[in-house]
């Protein structure tokens, strides 16, 4: 106490010694700070008590202050020991596409504590549950709704034949095989790329005018004993083709005589064997023996390493039959179907004219014709058209040449492809009637 004392003495002492103006000037500045540092809370009562009106609050009404002010109107109805007063608050906001709009402003009247709190309310707006759609309304709604008018013009389409038809289903040929290693499901695909670029690179141009002795007359009945020669080996399917290959390779690059035109046909298909049979024929024994001994031992090495030495040991080309196999397998058919798909792939082996033609349009012509002569439907599929890349107006000549030469076939010279599909084991295929007036037809309504 005697310390608070002195403290205040010593401050009277130094207020002596100061001027009267001053002293009212400090004064003042005491009583402002005093003010300054009073509760902040007690302004509000301080300004009802003095009749100054409270200015309006700017502050936009949310959920959780519309309820701060209901709770205060209810506290002071509470105080005065007066029955609550109800106030209507309207919801903070309404969501809606456009953003979100501030609710109204509240109005406060200064005539007492007691007043109600009013919240003009906004009939447009609706409760947020109402406003706010469900996301399986919102996907319900982005759907095409089918009404009535919808129907009857998708019918007046059909009716007449405005109405687009639905593109047909690509079958995936390779399902079947994806536990298969030997199929190689993941790359067969880029091997069949790969096959329709490089059998550009191997294509064969028309040498027939350049051979003095020779013509496609003679070719025909050296590939007709090839064929007869190739069933009774029993070699794979594989080597024909190849043979051929060779064959056809080695006239476009070598004049032959005529003398020497089945020598070249044994020595190439003693080539074939040998690249593609697992058990090869006995050397060249058998092939002098399926000659009638018209050439010697020598005489067949000599013409074998003659060819090689032409073709520059390049035997890895694309033929017609790695593409049969694949498109066979992409008309899905059955056995009956395969038979004379492979019987019109051999009748092509046969025409010079289709040389020119790269494999894979070869191929898929045979398997074109077969199902034109087996009357199948559709002729032509989506996915045939996929895998062998050729629409039918693409094929309709060269499948034409085939069927021709289905009709002649019975009563032609050249019958070995004939009678080997006539029998048991090919399921007599080449006995069905061909498809010639079928597929002219067929042709002019394509024109």
């Amino acid at each position: 106490m005697a310390t608070r004392r002195q403290a205040v003495v010593s401050q009277q002492q130094r207020g002596a010694d100061v001027p009267v103006g001053k002293q009212k000037n400090i004064a003042l500045a005491d009583a402002k700070s005093r003010r300054a540092l009073g509760d902040i809370g007690n302004l509000v009562n301080l300004r009802i008590s003095e009749g100054k009106p409270e200015p309006q609050i700017n502050r936009p009404i949310t959920r959780s202050f519309g309820a701060q002010l209901l709770a205060n109107a209810h506290a002071a109805a509470a105080a005065a020991n007066k029955k609550p007063v109800p106030a209507a608050i309207q919801p903070a906001a309404a969501v809606r596409k456009g953003g979100i709009k501030p609710a109204k402003k509240v109005s406060i009247k200064p005539e007492s504590i007691e007043d109600i709190i009013v919240i003009s309310p906004d009939d447009n707006e609706k409760p947020n549950q109402a406003t706010e759609p469900s996301t399986s309304h919102l996907k319900n709604s982005l759907k095409k709704s089918c009404t009535l008018t919808s129907v009857l013009t998708a019918r007046s389409k059909v009716a007449c034949g405005l109405a687009e038809k639905p593109n047909e289903w690509v079958h995936d040929i390779d399902a079947a095989d994806k536990e298969d290693q030997l199929a190689v499901v993941d790359y067969v695909e880029d091997i069949y790329k790969f096959y329709k670029s490089a059998e550009n690179s191997s294509s064969l141009h028309d040498y027939m005018d350049s051979q003095v002795e020779i013509n496609a007359k003679m070719r025909a009945i050296l590939v007709d004993w090839l064929i007869e020669v190739h069933h009774k080996f029993e070699l794979t399917p594989e080597s024909l083709y190849l043979t051929m290959y060779i064959i056809d390779r080695y006239l476009s690059m070598e004049v032959v005589l005529r003398r020497e035109l089945q020598l070249a046909g044994v020595a190439a298909m003693l080539i074939a064997s040998k690249y593609e049979e697992i058990w090869a024929p006995e050397v060249v024994n058998d092939f002098i023996c399926i000659s009638d001994r018209a050439y010697t031992r020598e005489q067949i090495l000599g013409m074998e390493k003659g060819i090689l030495n032409k073709l520059e040991w390049n035997l890895t080309v694309p033929t017609p039959y790695v593409f049969l196999v694949r498109f066979v397998k992409a008309s899905l058919c059955d056995a009956m179907e395969e038979h004379m798909v492979f019987f019109f792939a051999e009748l092509a082996l046969m025409q010079y004219s289709l040389i020119t033609c790269c494999p894979s349009m070869v191929a898929a012509a045979a398997v074109y014709a077969a199902r034109c002569t087996m009357k199948k439907s559709p002729l032509w599929t989506e996915t045939l058209k996929c895998h062998t890349g050729f629409s039918e107006q693409q094929l309709l000549d060269c499948a034409q040449t085939l069927v021709d030469s289905h009709a002649v076939a019975p009563v032609g010279k050249l019958k070995v492809v004939y009678k080997k599909y006539s029998g048991e084991q090919f399921g007599a295929v080449a006995l069905h009637p061909p498809a010639t007036k079928w597929l002219e037809e067929l042709k002019a309504s394509k024109k």
